[in-house]
């Protein structure tokens, strides 16, 4: 189970694996953007217009006004006062972290933060330390033992399983000074009211958050970008390595991630479909798959226990025509996990199958040893 399976998409909610054709609860494209017809015709008019690449770094002769507008759209979108947009989610927390250098006294990291967000705590200039998961009393420890400028680095919504950072908490504890980087790769676009994310959900102010997120996820296409203030943007484009440095997103992809945002911004429909989905999926679902707290997401996770029971679930669930979609990924427990993700494409009878899968895998001898659910999939509240 070290290998990681290839799969070729064959539509909205199926892929091809080893000869078979499976329903796809894998991946975070929780809208399916990446295959809307006005994201597809917005790429493909790009490509005609201005070819693939720009070729050159922002910082010289690569930014064309296509990159303004998008920021500008996010800006908007996100409320907050500036957006700059990169190559990709990963490299928006470096490029944040690069113009910021030197300004806090410490980082203090979620121990189960991104990669991203680790290298990004590297390139403060600071001591880094690491908090426990999702506390705020284990954070607070390490802030009174910390200087006067203290920046605290955490998932929004964490890929694992979907549930949220206490960044109220955080802020409470935190002095004026200090500031909070969240990766919101997975909860921009999809959680908040309109889709704002983790800070808007949360209903926390945003004068001292840098939220990053990343196109590819919600927004179905690629790139990233962060949010923040005027100063911190302007610090960015003069300060930042990874962004002076860098090619930046290809100019088609640039153009259906400014359709993309539109959509997401006016056409409520999509989330009310992903919120029935997930209503009817946690109202017929084994109820050991729905313990834990609950938060508006689509995402949960099987923990398998021992290696045999990995080989089960993976057997069980491909025998009834779903994906095993099995992850190894930093963050997540050590031994691996099964992560499913529920769209607004998937339809009823799908949802039915993934249940039914996993009942029949939860049921078998291998039960008491086969492993534990967690999930953060029920009360959607305000999306």
């Amino acid at each position: 189970m070290t290998d990681v399976e290839l799969c070729e998409q064959v539509d909205e909610t199926h892929i091809r694996s080893r000869g078979r054709t499976l329903i796809y609860f894998g991946g975070c494209d929780y809208f399916r953007l990446s295959r809307h017809p006005r994201v597809m015709q917005a790429i493909e008019r790009g490509v005609k217009l201005w070819g693939l690449n720009v070729s050159a770094s922002r910082a010289t002769t690569g930014n064309h006004s296509l990159y303004e507008k998008l920021e500008s759209n996010l800006s908007e979108y996100f409320r907050s006062e500036a957006a700059v947009c990169v190559g990709s989610g990963y490299l928006g927390n470096l490029a944040a972290a690069q113009a910021m250098a030197g300004e806090f006294s410490v980082a203090l990291l979620d121990e189960r933060a991104h990669p991203a967000l680790r290298d990004a705590a590297l390139a403060l200039g600071c001591p880094v330390r690491t908090f426990r998961h999702r506390d705020p009393a284990s954070m607070s420890r390490l802030l009174r033992k910390s200087e006067a400028r203290p920046i605290v680095l955490t998932d929004g919504m964490f890929s694992h399983d979907g549930s949220i950072a206490p960044l109220r908490e955080y802020l409470a504890a935190l002095p004026k000074s200090g500031r909070i980087m969240v990766d919101d790769a997975h909860g921009a676009g999809l959680v908040g009211p309109n889709g704002r994310g983790t800070p808007a959900l949360l209903r926390v102010p945003r004068a001292r958050i840098i939220q990053t997120i990343t196109l590819s996820k919600a927004f179905g296409v690629y790139g990233g970008a962060v949010l923040g203030s005027r100063d911190l943007a302007d610090k960015i484009r003069d300060g930042s390595r990874a962004y002076i440095g860098s090619t930046p997103l290809p100019l088609p992809l640039t153009a259906a991630a400014l359709v993309a945002v539109q959509i997401l911004a006016r056409d409520r429909s999509l989330r009310r479909r992903l919120e029935r989905n997930c209503a009817y999926f946690a109202k017929h679902a084994p109820r050991s798959i729905l313990r834990g707290p609950t938060t508006p997401n689509p995402i949960f996770g099987l923990v398998p226990q021992t290696t045999a029971s990995v080989r089960h679930h993976h057997d069980t669930l491909r025998k009834n025509g779903i994906f095993p979609s099995f992850i190894k990924y930093p963050g997540g427990p050590a031994s691996g996990y099964f992560r499913f993700v529920i769209s607004s494409e998937h339809t009823r009878k799908q949802l039915d199958a993934l249940a039914g899968a996993l009942t029949i895998t939860l049921r078998t001898k291998d039960q008491g040893r086969g492993g534990s659910a967690v999930c953060y999939l029920a009360e959607l509240g305000e999306w």
